[in-house]
């Protein structure tokens, strides 16, 4: 891996890591000597949605106050072709510092060379309690590469008032599920029991899971498709199920058009669905407001949910950050208790933490993922992940859609698992 880094930089991250603020976020201690930081500016690269202004305030602040004479520059960028935008900044001799950078990609961009190693920091940024299954996404070869920032699951997100006129609660099993779903369908005033699109694909990736399966598996050190398992297909013909509940279209995304958008007509039971889409809904149906409940989705027995796609974003140190030391001594406030506890409250994701839940109280939508964290899981953490995502994503166009269209599943399956693998060798 390409570590172009100088040892001196790497002597003076050890000394200033040492010597940054302290982990509940307070501004004493003496971080640098203003006259060594003069002048010196922090890029840091934000996704959208992520560049909340309180959040970056109160880390900028904090920063600032470490470092006087340091400056925090934080840029927002958007999700569009960001693997490739990212992967260019990371190979410049001068990138930007930090990234925020989605979960599933890390082992991506860490196989390049391009982030900095950060095993023996780990416990000086408070990863000793990283919630685990959360921290999985940032290890490749055992190493720590990046730090958990936040993530959330999917759950089930319904109507109030369409469930109290059916007579049923939220359910603690799947097969309770199933059997209130078929009395919402049956429900006056009801549409779609479950509106559930036919190419969701993050959602059938957590039934994946929860049937023991997973969308690739390793042959003699490579990577090839395993949706032809027993399991995957158990799980597909779950999937069919549910979407037989609603209206929902079995060739297109949760995006097209708008699920949100959707649910917000009222005639919608419920959906599996993110936290910000409730308020995209009330947004589109004020009416809705306090209509909406959420609860996890359903596993085989009450003791414990289904397991889910475990969706996030997690932070990194450029290889060749100019600025070690500062990069990481902003890693260290920015995951401090109170502004990961920040994040949390004002965003609705779950924290890096367990004991930051509190910091969620009163969310419907956390609470119901907070409980799907501990065995919530990831697409497969390889290097080229992404080359399965570009459009078409066989996933859903060679997999998905022909199942519910009622065309063979092995044969799909055989047709998507050989696209799978011919995109995993293009390296």
């Amino acid at each position: 891996m390409n570590r172009r880094r100088l040892v001196a930089a790497l002597g003076t991250a050890v000394v200033m890591v040492g010597a940054s603020a302290c982990s509940g976020g307070g501004s004493g201690g003496a971080g640098s000597a203003a006259d060594s930081n003069q002048g010196k500016k922090l890029v840091v690269w934000l996704m959208a949605g992520d560049d909340l202004p309180s959040w970056m305030a109160s880390v900028k602040a904090q920063f600032e106050q470490q470092y006087p004479g340091a400056t925090v520059d934080f840029q927002t960028k958007q999700w569009t072709d960001i693997q490739a935008t990212v992967t260019t900044a990371l190979s410049l001799v001068d990138p930007p510092d930090i990234f925020d950078i989605g979960n599933t990609q890390t082992a991506y961009y860490a196989s390049t060379g391009g982030l900095m190693d950060l095993d023996k920091y780990k416990a000086q940024l408070g990863g000793a309690d990283w919630t685990p299954s959360m921290n999985k996404s940032t290890l490749v070869g055992g190493k720590q590469f990046a730090a958990p920032w936040y993530a959330g699951s999917r759950a089930v997100m319904y109507n109030k008032t369409l469930w109290a006129r059916a007579g049923v609660t939220p359910p603690t099993t799947m097969s309770e599920w199933l059997t209130d779903l078929a009395k919402l369908k049956q429900t006056t005033g009801v549409k779609s029991a479950l509106y559930l699109p036919g190419q969701n694909w993050y959602a059938f990736d957590g039934f994946l899971q929860d049937a023991g399966a997973d969308i690739l598996t390793e042959q003699n050190s490579r990577w090839v498709g395993d949706l032809g398992s027993p399991q995957a297909l158990q799980a597909a013909q779950l999937f069919k199920t549910l979407n037989g509940f609603g209206a929902a279209p079995v060739d297109q995304d949760e995006s097209h058009p708008l699920e949100s958008g959707v649910f917000a007509k009222g005639d919608v039971a419920s959906m599996i669905a993110m936290g910000y889409e409730e308020s995209a809904a009330i947004k589109d149906n004020p009416k809705l407001a306090g209509q909406i409940g959420w609860f996890p989705i359903p596993g085989a027995t009450p003791d414990k949910p289904a397991k889910t796609f475990f969706g996030g974003s997690n932070l990194a140190v450029a290889t060749n950050s100019v600025n070690p030391d500062l990069a990481l001594g902003f890693l260290k406030i920015a995951l401090n208790d109170t502004n990961e506890g920040l994040f949390a409250k004002l965003s609705g994701f779950l924290p890096n933490k367990a004991k930051l839940y509190p910091a969620i109280k009163g969310n419907a939508y956390a609470a119901a993922a907070s409980e799907e964290a501990a065995t919530a899981g990831f697409t497969p953490l390889v290097p080229n992940w992404g080359n399965v995502e570009n459009t078409p994503n066989p996933i859903t166009t060679l997999f998905l859609t022909p199942i519910l269209q009622g065309k063979d599943p092995q044969a799909a399956a055989k047709a998507a698992d050989a696209k799978l693998a011919s995109r995993l060798s293009q390296g």
